[in-house]
């Protein structure tokens, strides 16, 4: 009898384990995770249902993350050109947005240095004016301060050129006062 005891608890504790790993939070983004008419689940960005226990958390893959972060290079790469070209309409979505900041880049020809790299952070408000200065806050290290100033110049010329951007009311809306990340890398060839 206890032998009957002993086996009827252990098969309990190993199907309470099995539920209890089959239910965790799947870690890999939705979208990367391969969904078929065979499972047993249904092929949705979330799964919530009043018979399963715990909470429902959707499973959405952001395609650019929390912070709104952009590269721009001096001289595009051939791959990268058709980024670099001016939208012809009002900015209605984050890609817009990024080829419009990428067309309004323009280097300084005084005081460069080639491979100098900086970041800037800043915001937009919905009417496409920024929201304060933008805040260094990367610089190649070991660069002088006169050729930093002269990079964090041409960056606000640059940017203060295109302004106000002209976002759609859904775009505006949605990125007013979220920070952007913006790291432009001076990668011309010039004679130091």
């Amino acid at each position: 009898m206890w032998r009957g005891i002993l086996v009827f608890l252990l098969l309990a504790i190993s199907t309470v384990a099995a539920d209890a790993q089959r239910r965790q939070i799947n870690p890999i983004p939705f979208a990367h995770e391969p969904c078929s008419v065979l499972d047993n689940r249904p092929c949705t960005p979330s799964y919530c249902s009043p018979l399963e226990p715990g909470p429902c958390i959707p499973e959405i893959d952001y395609p650019y993350g929390q912070n709104l972060q952009l590269t721009i290079e001096s001289v595009p790469q051939d791959s990268d050109r058709a980024k670099y070209r001016k939208p012809d309409h009002d900015l209605d979505t984050i890609g817009d947005l990024f080829a419009e900041l990428r067309t309004c880049w323009s280097p300084p020809s005084d005081n460069a240095r080639a491979g100098m790299q900086m970041a800037v952070r800043f915001s937009f408000n919905k009417a496409g004016r920024l929201i304060g200065p933008p805040r260094l806050t990367f610089a190649t290290a070991g660069v002088p301060a006169g050729i930093r100033t002269t990079y964090l110049n041409a960056i606000n010329a640059s940017l203060n050129a295109c302004l106000p951007l002209k976002f759609t009311s859904n775009l505006g809306g949605a990125l007013a006062g979220r920070p952007i990340a913006i790291r432009y890398v001076d990668n011309r060839n010039l004679a130091n």
